[in-house]
C-alpha cells in the first residue's frame, strides 16, 4: 500500500479512534459507577484533564518531529489540536450544564469572582479562534505568516490552562506541576530554536 494511502486509510482513522478513547472510557465510568461520590465534579475534571493533555500533545508534535525525525506526526497535529479543543469544550459544557444548570447569571458570577474560572475562561476564549481558523481555507485567507502568528497564541492558552488547573487544585498540586514542567520544556525548546543561529543555505551548499 502506498505511504499516502496508508496514512489516509489506516493511520488517520486509528489516531482518530485513539483520540476518542477518553470518551469511551468516560462512558464506561459513568455506567459502572466509577465517577465517585460527586459525578458532576468528576465529569468536569475528567474532560478538563484530557483537554490539557491533548493540548500538550499537540504542542509536542513539532519538537518530536524535529528531534526524532517523526515527520509523519505533523499529519496529525491539526486533528490532535481539534480534539484538545473538543475536550476543553466538554469541560466547559459540563460545568455550565451539569454544575450550573445553564444558569448564566451564576456562571458569570463565577467568572468574575473566582480567579481560577476567570483564567480558565480566558484560556478557552483564546482557543476558540484557533479552532475556527484551523482549516487550510482559513490559512489561505489569513496568509501563512499571519496564520502562524495567530496560532502562537496556543502557548499562552497552554500557560493559562496550567495555571487554571493549579489554582483549582486544593491540596495535591503534583499533577499540575508535572504539566507545568512539560509545558515549560516545550516553551524552552521553542525559544532555543528561535535563538539558534541558522546556517545560510549558500554556506551549506559550499561545504
Amino acid at each position: 500500500m502506498p505511504r499516502e494511502k496508508m496514512i489516509r486509510k489506516v493511520a488517520k482513522p486509528a489516531i482518530f479512534a485513539l483520540c476518542l478513547g477518553p470518551v469511551a472510557w468516560y462512558a464506561w465510568l459513568a455506567v459502572s459507577g466509577g465517577l465517585g461520590a460527586n459525578p458532576i465534579e468528576a465529569t468536569t475534571r475528567y474532560f478538563g484533564d484530557w483537554g490539557l493533555r491533548f493540548l500538550l500533545i499537540a504542542l509536542a508534535v513539532t519538537p518530536l518531529r524535529e528531534i526524532f525525525g517523526f515527520g509523519i506526526l505533523a499529519r496529525f497535529r491539526r486533528m490532535i489540536g481539534l480534539f484538545a479543543f473538543f475536550y476543553v469544550f466538554l469541560h466547559l459544557t459540563s460545568y455550565v450544564a451539569l454544575d450550573q444548570f445553564f444558569d448564566m447569571a451564576a456562571v458569570w458570577s463565577d467568572i468574575v469572582k473566582r480567579n481560577f474560572i476567570t483564567v480558565g475562561m480566558i484560556a478557552f476564549a483564546m482557543l476558540v479562534p484557533l479552532a475556527v481558523t484551523s482549516t487550510k481555507g482559513w490559512m489561505k485567507r489569513l496568509g501563512g505568516k499571519s496564520w502562524q502568528r495567530l496560532h502562537r497564541v496556543v502557548y499562552a492558552a497552554g500557560v493559562l490552562a496550567v495555571v487554571h488547573f493549579y489554582m483549582m487544585v486544593k491540596a495535591d498540586v503534583r499533577e499540575p506541576l508535572v504539566y507545568a514542567a512539560i509545558l515549560g520544556a516545550l516553551l524552552a525548546w521553542r525559544v532555543f530554536m528561535r535563538l539558534k543561529p541558522r546556517v545560510p543555505v549558500k554556506r551549506l551548499r559550499g561545504l
